[in-house]
C-alpha cells in the first residue's frame, strides 16, 4: 500500500543508547517513543500506567503534558498530528482513563488522523474479571481504529509500539491503540533495540515507495479530461495528508479547471486563486452546489463524498462522469460508482495525471459559474442587515486581515464551523484544523494545544460557540500551565446554534433545549490567569482582536453575536445540493 508522503516530516531523534540491557517494560516504552521521534505525550496517570509515568521522567526529551480530562489529551494528539504531520501521542490509565479517550479516537478516525494511544490496564492475572478500573478498551475501540493491540508479554511492547506507528501512517492514516498491563510494565526484561525496527527508520528508508496508478486508467482519466467541457476538481482532506498542494495547484492550472474543496479540504488550495470557487454541500454558497450540478466530469481528489457534500446521492452530480482518487480501496465506489478508480496516493495520483494530461481551457465555464456567483452575492447585499452586534463574518475577516494570513484557525462544531469554512480567506495551507467527519463539539481548544505546540511560530485562534467551548474549557488550566499562546475568539449567541436553525427551519421554531446559559468569560479567563474580553458592537471588532494579538498568553474574546443567526444557503437532508434555503429579507426585518 502506498505511503502517507507527511511521515518524512519526522521529528529528528535525540542520542540514542543502542545497546542491548535490563529495563523495566515501562522504560521500553519510552524507548520505543524516543526511536519513532516523540517529542510531545498528552495524557493523565493513573493507577494501571503508574510505572509508564514513573518511568518518563527519566526521559527529558520527551515533554508530557497535564491535561485535565483524557478527551482534551486525544484531541490534542489529534492536532498536532494534523499539523505536523507526525504521529500525536497520548495515554490515559485502565477503565474510565481509556474510555474518556474513545471520543477522540474517533475523530481522528473519522478525518484520517494519525494518533497512537497508549492505555494502562489491569494486571493480566485480573484480566476478565471485573477488576477494578477494568475495560475491554480493544472491544470498544474496535470500530473507531484502525488496530488496536493488547500486549501480554514484555517481549511484545517495543514491537507492538513501533508497529502501532508503521500502522497509524501508512495508507489511508488514523488510530492506533497499544494496551499495557500494569504487571507488563512492571516486569524487567532484556531490550535490544537493533532487534526492532521503528516506524520513524522503516519509513525514512522507505519514503520513496509508492505504487503508481495503473498506467491504463491514468490514459483513461487523461481521456475523459479531454474530452469534458464543465469540469471539476473537488480537493478533500487526501490533499493535506499527502502534501499534495504543490501537485493539486499544477494539475488545476494546466487543465483549467476549477477547484471546489470539502470543509476538511479547505486552505489545501488557495482561496485567492482565481481557479477556486468554495466549498460544497449542505452550507456551501450556491454557485458551487449549482456548478456540481451542471458538470460533465468530477476529479475527487482524496474525499469521501460525505452525505453533507452529496446531499441526495441520485441527484448529485448527475451529468457527471467521475474519476475518484483515493489511497483507501474501501471508499472508491462506496457512495458514488467511478468510471475511473484510481486507488493511490493523492500526490502520486496527480503526478501521474500531469504528466498525461494535455493543457487546457475552460475559461467559458468558469466565467459562467462567476455569473452565477455574482449574482447571488449582490442579491445577500441587497439584505438589510443588523450591524450593531459583531458579526461571524467581521470577525473572521479582523482574524486574518490583524494575523496578515498568517493565523492558523481551529474551528469547533456548528454554525461558527460553517461561516469559519465559508467566510475565512484561507491563503495558508493546511490552516484550517476542525473535526469534519465525527463533528465532535469542544475539539477546539485542546486540539488547539496540539496545534499551538507543533507550530509554535504560528499565531492560532480557536473559533467556538457558547456551547462547544463549555464542553473542555477546563483546558484553559492546561494552557496556562504548559504557556501555550492561542486565543479564542466565541461567537457567543445565547444557543446551541446549529441545533436552534435545524428547529427553526423543520420543527416549527420549538427551540427544545437549545437556550444556553454560560459563564461570564471575562471572569472566567482571568480566575485561569489569563484575560478576557467582551465585545458587545461591531464596530469593535477589530480593535479587540489586536488588543489580542498583543496581549501575552491566552486571551478569550466573548463576541456576543445575533441570537438567531443562520448559516446561509443550506441544503435539508435528504434534498439534492441544487435545492437550497436562502438568505430572505424577512429574516433581517
Amino acid at each position: 500500500m502506498a505511503i502517507a508522503t507527511n511521515i518524512i516530516r519526522q521529528t529528528e531523534r535525540p542520542d540514542l543508547y543502542n545497546e542491548a540491557r535490563e529495563l523495566p517494560g515501562s522504560h521500553i516504552i519510552c524507548e520505543a517513543l524516543l526511536r519513532e521521534g516523540v517529542e510531545f505525550v498528552w495524557g493523565y496517570p493513573g493507577g494501571a500506567i503508574m510505572p509508564f509515568y514513573d518511568s518518563i521522567t527519566s526521559y527529558p526529551s520527551i515533554h508530557h503534558v497535564l491535561v485535565r480530562h483524557e478527551q482534551a489529551a486525544s484531541h490534542a494528539a489529534d492536532g498536532y498530528a494534523r499539523i505536523t504531520g507526525k504521529v500525536g501521542v497520548c495515554t490515559a490509565t485502565s477503565g474510565p482513563g481509556a474510555t474518556n479517550l474513545v471520543t477522540g479516537l474517533a475523530t481522528a478516525y473519522m478525518d484520517s488522523v494519525p494518533v497512537v494511544a497508549i492505555t494502562g490496564q489491569v494486571g493480566r492475572p485480573l484480566l476478565g474479571r471485573d477488576a477494578f478500573q477494568e475495560t475491554d478498551i480493544l472491544g470498544i475501540t474496535l470500530p473507531v481504529t484502525k488496530h488496536s493491540i493488547l500486549v501480554r508479554s514484555i517481549e511484545e511492547i517495543a514491537p507492538a509500539i513501533h508497529e502501532a506507528f508503521r500502522i497509524a501512517q501508512s495508507g489511508r492514516p488514523g488510530p492506533v491503540v497499544v494496551d499495557i498491563p500494569k504487571d507488563v510494565q512492571q516486569q524487567k526484561g532484556w531490550y535490544d533495540p537493533s532487534r526492532h525496527e521503528s516506524a520513524y527508520d522503516y519509513f525514512r528508508k522507505e519514503e520513496s515507495r509508492h505504487e503508481k496508478p495503473e498506467a491504463t486508467l491514468i490514459e483513461q482519466a487523461a481521456k475523459l479530461i479531454s474530452q469534458a467541457r464543465k469540469p471539476l476538481i473537488m480537493a478533500g482532506h487526501g490533499i493535506i495528508l499527502s502534501n499534495a498542494y504543490a501537485e493539486l495547484k499544477a494539475f488545476a492550472e494546466k487543465t483549467g479547471i476549477p477547484v471546489i474543496a470539502t470543509l476538511l479540504g479547505l486552505s489545501a488550495f488557495p482561496d485567492s486563486h482565481p481557479l477556486f470557487l468554495g466549498m460544497p454541500g449542505m452550507h456551501g454558497p450556491a454557485h458551487v452546489n449549482r456548478a456540481i450540478g451542471e458538470a460533465d466530469l468530477i476529479v475527487g481528489v482524496g474525499l469521501r463524498f460525505d452525505d453533507r457534500v452529496t446531499g441526495k446521492v441520485d441527484e448529485f452530480a448527475p451529468k457527471a462522469a467521475l474519476i475518484h482518487i483515493d489511497i483507501d480501496p474501501s471508499e472508491v465506489s462506496k457512495v458514488k460508482v467511478a468510471n475511473v478508480p484510481l486507488v493511490a496516493d493523492a500526490k502520486v495520483a496527480l503526478a501521474a495525471l500531469n504528466e498525461a494530461v494535455k493543457p487546457g481551457d475552460h475559461a467559458s465555464w468558469l466565467q459562467e459559474i462567476r455569473d452565477w456567483q455574482a449574482q447571488d452575492e449582490g442579491r445577500a447585499a441587497a439584505l438589510k442587515r443588523d450591524e450593531t452586534l459583531p458579526s461571524p463574518m467581521g470577525i473572521l475577516h479582523a482574524i486574518n486581515e490583524v494575523t496578515e494570513g498568517k493565523a492558523i484557525v481551529v474551528s469547533d462544531v456548528g454554525q461558527h464551523q460553517m461561516w469559519t469554512a465559508r467566510f475565512y480567506p484561507w491563503s495558508r495551507a493546511n490552516s484550517q484544523i476542525t473535526s469534519g467527519g465525527l463533528g465532535t463539539m469542544g475539539f477546539a481548544l485542546p486540539a488547539a494545544m496540539g496545534v499551538k505546540m507543533g507550530a509554535p511560530e504560528a499565531p492560532v485562534w480557536v473559533v467556538a460557540g457558547d456551547g462547544g467551548i463549555q464542553m473542555n474549557i477546563q483546558e484553559m488550566a492546561t494552557l496556562m500551565q504548559e504557556g501555550v499562546e492561542i486565543k479564542i475568539a466565541i461567537m457567543n449567541n445565547g444557543y446551541l446554534g446549529m441545533v436552534r436553525q435545524w428547529q427553526q427551519f423543520f420543527h416549527s421554531r420549538n427551540y427544545s433545549e437549545t437556550p444556553i446559559t454560560g459563564p461570564d468569560y471575562v471572569k472566567l479567563a482571568e480566575a485561569y490567569g489569563a484575560t478576557g474580553m467582551r465585545v458587545t458592537r461591531g464596530e469593535d471588532v477589530t480593535s479587540a482582536i489586536k488588543r489580542a494579538m498583543e496581549t501575552p498568553g491566552p486571551v478569550i474574546v466573548d463576541f456576543v453575536i445575533e441570537a438567531e443567526a443562520c448559516v446561509y444557503p443550506m441544503v435539508a437532508p435528504g434534498s439534492p445540493i441544487t435545492t437550497m434555503i436562502e438568505e430572505q429579507a424577512e429574516e433581517n426585518e
